[in-house]
């Protein structure tokens, strides 16, 4: 598997320069879409549901510049990929991992581009505010019998295979966690199955809230966003041993050049500053 780096990035930049994607260099004020939709047909965006409040502005100060409209689908990386793959007409993939943009860039090489890596995240617990949950308790507050932890859904979901990597580091802490972690884990998002919280409510917020778990495992992202809403919860912090970071991979069709104009905007310092406020690291 091969994921550009920040390195990377660099050379994909200076190659949409050479072809005029990106004419007057990375001044976005001035650039102008060199394959723009057809009028009424916004850029066709999938991505990462954790990317939902950083993209949508990221996406509303890319319109100002261009004057290009886009349209973001957001959902379980997973199942947006195989929504792709069955023929939903996407431009753009922004994944919550780096492995399903590399599975379309594999699977048809010439119409999905090499995936970038363009942001980063990490896994953290959301808990109750009674668990009194911290760092140094979190490993016997996730095995404990009494306390439901609630996870995504791996595969469908990166954020449940980051989670089960933080059940393999426990194993490493503690012998037969992953075990009893596998076991008890309870999948709450990320799958088609999954229930959907009312209009206006935030699923995790709302599971917490309704008793289906009690201590989360999510993105640092979509925890600190909750907490804003619902300042009794506690975020906490995945200590030195289990920590997890998560690689978000960014890939657009090949000979595209609106999608490539976008993605290429994504990794822009301007772009970037709109992640890093949403508590996002560069790639």
């Amino acid at each position: 598997m091969t994921i550009k780096s920040t390195h990377g990035v660099l050379h994909m930049l200076q190659a949409l320069l050479l072809v005029g994607v990106l004419p007057g260099g990375l001044n976005m004020a001035h650039a102008q879409p060199s394959a723009a939709p057809a009028e009424g047909a916004p850029l066709r965006v999938y991505a990462a549901g954790s990317l939902r409040e950083a993209l949508t502005e990221a996406a509303r100060a890319y319109e100002a510049r261009t004057g290009v409209k886009t349209q973001l689908t957001f959902g379980a990386s997973g199942l947006l990929r195989e929504r792709i793959e069955k023929g939903e007409p996407a431009q753009v993939f922004a994944s919550a991992d780096t492995q399903h943009p590399q599975r379309l860039h594999a699977m048809a090489a010439s119409a999905w581009a090499q995936p970038t890596l363009f942001v980063r995240n990490q896994l953290c617990a959301l808990a109750v505010p009674q668990l009194n949950a911290d760092p140094a308790k979190l490993l016997g507050l996730m095995l404990d019998p009494a306390v439901k932890l609630g996870t995504s859904t791996p595969k469908a979901d990166p954020s449940g295979d980051y989670a089960w990597e933080v059940f393999r580091k426990a194993e490493a802490l503690k012998s037969g966690a992953y075990a009893a972690l596998d076991a008890k884990a309870l999948k709450l998002t990320g799958s088609p199955e999954a229930a959907q919280p009312p209009t206006g409510r935030g699923a995790y917020e709302w599971l917490i809230t309704e008793g289906r778990a009690d201590l989360f495992l999510t993105y640092c992202t979509n925890a600190v966003a909750v907490r804003k809403e619902v300042p009794r919860m506690s975020v906490v912090q995945m200590p030195p041993a289990l920590q997890v970071s998560a690689a978000y991979g960014l890939t657009a069709r090949s000979g595209d050049g609106a999608a490539a104009q976008f993605s290429a905007y994504l990794l822009t310092p301007e772009a970037q500053d709109v992640f890093r406020r949403f508590g996002f690291g560069a790639p």
